[in-house]
């Protein structure tokens, strides 16, 4: 009997891969755009203020109506954003590699969704840390100033659990989240599970999208954190079984396993050694589950799909 199970998860093991190598053979085929990254970072600093006008009407949708030059032209000589300026133009001398990385995304996003146009990018630096990297079907906004690395000194006083994640191998990770929203059914409900399903499917487009990211990189965790989560799978679901969290509505529990957090809160002493945003990583499991085992159904459809229905079938077990 335990010889049949495990020829049985060879097959489905070797069938996924081989549905993956064929995805990817078929991307391969897509030309890859051609990503030249506009460094919006340099000519806002260097242009002053006579170059404003021509400035403004190369990138009209960065300078909002309603402010004054003067209001740009004291962005161009603030102090803080003098430093933004030279961390940035410190730690990315040049884009070529993330210039790489952008046309294999948008060559996985051609394959998955080819009505959507190429969108030009633009880099430049903000004092802004509320929003990363941005993604609309035209364009695509990187604020190089918040993927400075986690050890940078401009960002002395901000919570560690939020730094962690801007270091430059976050930036196509967070592109693929705000790519992501409109295009995952939002929750139906305040239970826990369809919050988890939720993220877990925008974790799962990235698997699609930026396959060659590591895993650690797609969420947010660091190699240590993202180790801590696969070991502890096991006792991690056994707990939100035993006290009935996936179906409950408690508005305490985002707090506790969903959302950005320095540690995940099961009130026990493994408290601290757990990272944040658990339920989304167990989400993500279970979504990965679906998908292996209902190969065709269309990834619209999964990312439409209730939770319910993706969890019911997705005969998830944790890996023990």
């Amino acid at each position: 009997m335990k010889k049949c199970i495990f020829i049985l998860a060879l097959m489905v093991f070797f069938t996924a891969c081989k549905k993956e190598n064929e995805a990817e053979e078929k991307i391969a085929a897509i030309p890859e755009p051609k990503v030249e990254i506009a460094r919006f970072d340099k000519a806002f600093f260097e242009s002053g203020a006579k170059g404003l006008p021509a400035l403004k009407q190369q990138y009209p949708y960065l300078f909002p109506e309603g402010n004054e030059d003067t209001v740009w032209i004291n962005k161009m000589k603030d102090p803080f954003m003098l430093k933004l300026k030279e961390e940035s133009q410190k730690t990315f001398p040049n884009l070529s590699g993330l210039e790489e990385s952008m046309g294999s995304f948008l060559q996985h996003v051609k394959y998955y969704y080819p009505q959507l146009p190429t969108p030009k990018v633009v880099a430049l630096v903000t004092d802004d840390t509320d929003i990363k990297a941005v993604y609309t079907p035209e364009i695509i906004l990187i604020p190089l100033s918040l993927y400075l690395g986690k050890d940078n000194y401009l960002y002395e006083g901000l919570n560690k659990y939020e730094v962690q994640q801007y270091e430059p191998s976050q930036i196509v990770p967070d592109i693929v989240t705000s790519f992501a929203y409109g295009k995952i059914a939002p929750p139906r409900d305040r239970q826990l599970l369809s919050l988890m399903i939720y993220y877990g499917k925008e974790l799962y487009l990235k698997d699609l999208l930026i396959p060659h990211v590591p895993d650690n990189n797609k969420i947010g965790y660091t190699k240590e954190q993202l180790e801590w989560a696969e070991v502890n799978e096991a006792e991690i679901w056994r707990y939100f079984i035993d006290k009935k969290l996936l179906y409950d509505s408690d508005p305490k529990l985002p707090a506790r396993f969903i959302n950005p957090a320095p540690f995940s809160k099961f009130y026990l002493e493994l408290d601290n050694e757990s990272p944040g945003r658990i339920g989304q990583w167990l989400g993500w499991q279970i979504v990965r589950s679906y998908a292996e085992n209902n190969k065709n159904v269309p990834l619209q459809e999964l990312l439409a799909m209730d939770a319910k229905t993706i969890f019911d079938n997705s005969k998830y077990k944790p890996k023990k």
